[in-house]
Formats: C-alpha cells, structure tokens, sequence
C-alpha cells in the first residue's frame, strides 16, 4: 500500500523545508522528497537547496576569511597594526566552509526529526491522481498526498558549447571548491553570486574580470545599492 500524507513537499530547498516545518506544526501528516546530495561524502540528500548548499551560505563564509585575509594584508595597517608574511591555506579555507554547510544542513534534518517530518530521498514527479489526492512516484516508489507543494528551485544556467568541468570552466559550485586561488578568473554576470565570489577570489589574489551584458551590476537591485 502506497504511503499516505496530508501534505507532500517536492524540494527541500529554502521554500520547501520550512514549507514542510510549518505544514506539521499545523499538525498535517507530512514528507519532503528532495534528491540533491551536493557531493554528501556519505551519499545522503542534504536539506537546504543551493543558498544552503552552493550558494548564499557557503558564498557569505568565503567571503568572511577572504575579508580577514585583505584586512591582514592591507587593513590593519591604518589601526598600526603590521602583520608580516601573511599566507593563505586555501585547503583549510574551504573546509571551514563545507563544515559550516555540514552542521547547517545536519540542522534541519534534526528539525525535520522533531516534527516528524518524513524525508523521502530520490526526484519527485506527479503519476496520477485520485479519490485519495495527488499521486507523486519518489525513486520509483508511489507516495500519496491530499496536498502537493512544488518547490524545485533552479539551477545554474551553462551556456551551449561550454561544458563545465568545474575545473577550467566552473559554474557557482566549482567557484565554492577552488583548491588554489587562481592566477587570472572570468566571472559572467554580474548578479549576487558573481559578484561575491569575484570578491572572494580578487582578495585572495587573483585577477578578476566581470562580463555583464546589462549597463548596471546588480539589475534586479535598487540603482543606489548596485
């Protein structure tokens, strides 16, 4: 017999697992199918979608060393402070970085855990429907549901005839996993990830170049900001 919930989430991403959160804390019977698992050492999906994962979270903690090593090299200077032979471990950098998306992602499956939120690995797609609800097959399993919220997401946008190797050619998450800190980087576009990763990679010493086929950075943000 196929399982059966009030409330069913495809996409455990920023809408869709506080969606899943809120449904059982309204006391709705409810799963949450997400089938991303961001290179999980372990295999397991990770909660959180790309801001979590590859994105704001991961970005905002590249920022912060990348800060704390400009200021060592050219800030701290004007409060009197000289700091010599200052280096970078770009290694320990970006494993900071993974552990604080490990211990977040580890969070909201303990929030799940505490509202007996059922997480369901695999991609969620509709099968059919019926008197019970919304038929939806997770990982060739066939799960019931009375409600079904889609929260998918997106994914990054690779340009026809450039493959991404995450190598040479990188998309957000390969930008997150340098190893070394480039000579010379590309950055196309010039939205909120290009640009917080172009700032992590030029204070680190690398030769940043934004292409932005829009007269202003930032579009979608107000003139003054941008």
């Amino acid at each position: 017999m196929a399982k059966q919930f009030d409330v069913l989430v495809i996409g455990g991403g920023p809408g869709g697992y506080v969606a899943a959160i809120r449904a059982a804390q309204l006391g709705f019977s409810t799963a949450c199918c997400e089938s991303e698992s961001y290179d999980d050492p372990k295999g397991e999906v990770r909660l959180g979608g790309t801001c979590l994962n590859v994105g704001c979270v991961p970005s905002k903690a590249l920022l912060q060393s990348s800060e704390h090593f400009d200021n060592a090299r050219h800030g701290f200077v004007m409060h009197g402070i000289t700091v010599d032979d200052v280096r970078i471990d770009v290694r320990t950098m970006v494993k900071r970085k993974d552990n604080i998306v490990t211990q977040l992602t580890g969070g909201i499956k303990g929030l799940f855990k505490k509202h007996k939120v059922t997480l369901l690995p695999g991609h969620g797609k509709f099968a059919g429907g019926g008197e019970d609800g919304w038929e939806v097959d997770v990982a060739g399993e066939v799960v019931v549901a009375k409600h079904v919220i889609v929260a998918t997401g997106s994914r990054p946008r690779h340009l026809d005839g450039v493959p991404v190797d995450n190598k040479l050619i990188c998309d957000n998450t390969g930008a997150l996993a340098f190893d070394a800190v480039p000579k010379r980087l590309g950055v196309i576009g010039a939205g909120v990830i290009g640009l917080e990763l172009g700032s992590v990679w030029k204070r680190l010493g690398a030769e940043v170049t934004i292409l932005e086929a829009l007269p202003e950075f930032l579009a979608a943000a107000d003139a003054a900001v941008a």
